[in-house]
């Protein structure tokens, strides 16, 4: 892949300012979507964004930032999407087919599309007539606060394309992001979605004062969880114990950073699911996410009882003690 390709970030949150980062260390321009023309002109100003990772500061001359989305596509030739799911289809209704055309896109999101019960890559492939060959996968282990803070992180960048993996891998790789690449589009998109759903039950669980041995116990039955789905979903051979898979869940499951743990565990501690969105200032992917599994495992019938427990508590407003407590006898 040529080394002039143009890269875009479609996104202004803290995942989406990560990524802008990772990549300001390896080219001279990048092209930066953010909905709010007050945050562009902010972060040309003062050299950073206002409202998530404040302490990054960007070198703003690398910066193409703009606020008219079809106008940063046009420019791009590889699009790394970072708009929260439920999000995305407003983000892109003015958008058509031709817009996306010979474009390469890469899914950042960990999310499912909630009016379609799509996966990103799948929504692009149905919804725009993007080729299988042109979509990937970004996904961690890696949170973006501790890219802010430039300690050691890993991502996996997954493409059926496996020139435009490594690419987009070598604009990510730099001294604090180490880079890998894989074809399992599905499986690593499926098991960030779910990733977040456990996420919200480990939070759930430690809001309800469970400890570490329940925890252990129940994050071993999540990765338990995470293969059966996509095994039946998208049968391929795949280690499920790597990063891309139980690396992505543990970090998610049990850092102070991950906010479906956080969103979970305010829900353990009795909150309102309502309330406990708009106390948070970010978007909890695992409460989109589970409705959509829940939804689409009607037609695979995966066995998914922690799954089905967070789909009863936030959904089916079921006492998250009792829903806990018949899922503790489900675990083993």
């Amino acid at each position: 892949m040529s080394s002039t390709n143009k890269i875009a970030v479609i996104g202004g949150g803290s995942w989406a300012t990560a990524l802008v980062k990772m990549l300001c260390n390896n080219s001279s321009e990048i092209h930066w979507w953010v909905r709010n023309q007050s945050v562009v002109d902010h972060i040309k100003k003062f050299k950073h964004n206002p409202n998530y990772l404040t302490s990054v500061e960007f070198e703003t001359s690398k910066l193409l930032l703009n606020a008219n989305l079809k106008d940063v596509i046009s420019k791009a030739d590889i699009l790394i999407m970072a708009v929260p799911s439920a999000f995305l289809k407003g983000a892109l209704k003015e958008l058509s087919e031709d817009d996306f055309k010979n474009k390469k896109v890469f899914s950042a999101i960990k999310g499912i599309v909630p009016e379609h019960n799509l996966i990103v890559g799948e929504f692009f492939n149905t919804q725009y007539n993007i080729p299988m060959q042109n979509i990937g996968v970004i996904t961690g282990p890696c949170h973006a606060e501790e890219v802010a803070m430039e300690k050691l992180s890993y991502l996996t960048i997954a493409s059926q394309n496996a020139d435009s993996a490594a690419y987009v891998a070598s604009q990510l790789n730099c001294r604090y992001i180490k880079t890998t690449v894989s074809d399992d589009i599905f499986g690593t998109e499926y098991s960030a979605v779910l990733k977040n759903v456990f996420a919200i039950a480990s939070g759930i669980c430690h809001g309800l004062g469970y400890g570490d041995n329940f925890q252990a116990v129940l994050i071993s039955n999540a990765i338990q969880e995470i293969k059966a789905f996509v095994d039946v979903v998208h049968p391929i051979d795949r280690d499920i114990k790597s990063s891309a898979y139980l690396g992505d869940l543990l970090v998610t499951a049990y850092s102070q950073f991950s906010r479906n743990r956080m969103f979970g565990n305010m829900i353990g501690k009795g909150y309102s699911v309502r309330y406990a969105q708009l106390e948070m200032n970010m978007v909890a992917e695992g409460y989109y996410g589970v409705k959509c599994i829940y939804e689409i495992n009607k037609k695979y019938k995966v066995e998914m009882p922690i799954t089905d427990a967070v789909y009863n508590i936030v959904y089916e407003k079921i006492s998250p003690t009792i829903e806990m407590k018949l899922l503790s006898d489900k675990l083993s």
